[in-house]
């Protein structure tokens, strides 16, 4: 038997669950970092507190730098889910850019986003 050269339909819709499950989660987790990034669920005292306290700023400040970060990373995550979702609709799903091979369904539900197979991540070190 030759060697498959996309998934089928089936297989393809089984990927679709998971990225939709986990673009749903990274939604979710977006939209809180958002939130705590612009304090919209705080009830902080912060505009009533003495402003002489330097060392809490400056830790407020390292938090919010770092959850804009995390917020970012998630954003990327969620483009990535996104465009896995458009290669399962064009049949693209799965085929690695570099070696034109399947990637393992194996790697595929741990990394839905995936278009690299292990082989060819491997040799961009």
């Amino acid at each position: 038997m030759a060697d498959k050269t996309r998934y089928s339909d089936e297989e393809l819709a089984e990927f679709k669950e998971i990225i939709l499950m986990k673009l749903e989660k990274a939604r979710h987790d977006f939209e809180m970092l958002k939130a705590a990034l612009n304090h919209s669920d705080d009830n902080d005292i912060s505009d009533t507190s003495p402003t002489f306290k330097v060392l809490e700023e400056g830790a407020a400040v390292y938090s919010k730098e770092e959850t804009g970060r995390l917020a970012q990373r998630q954003e990327k995550f969620i483009q990535h889910l996104e465009s896995a979702l458009i290669r399962i609709q064009n049949k693209t799903y799965g085929i690695c850019r570099e070696t034109g091979k399947l990637i393992a369904k194996e790697r595929l539900r741990a990394v839905p986003h995936a278009t690299l197979s292990i082989d060819a991540k491997m040799n961009q070190k």
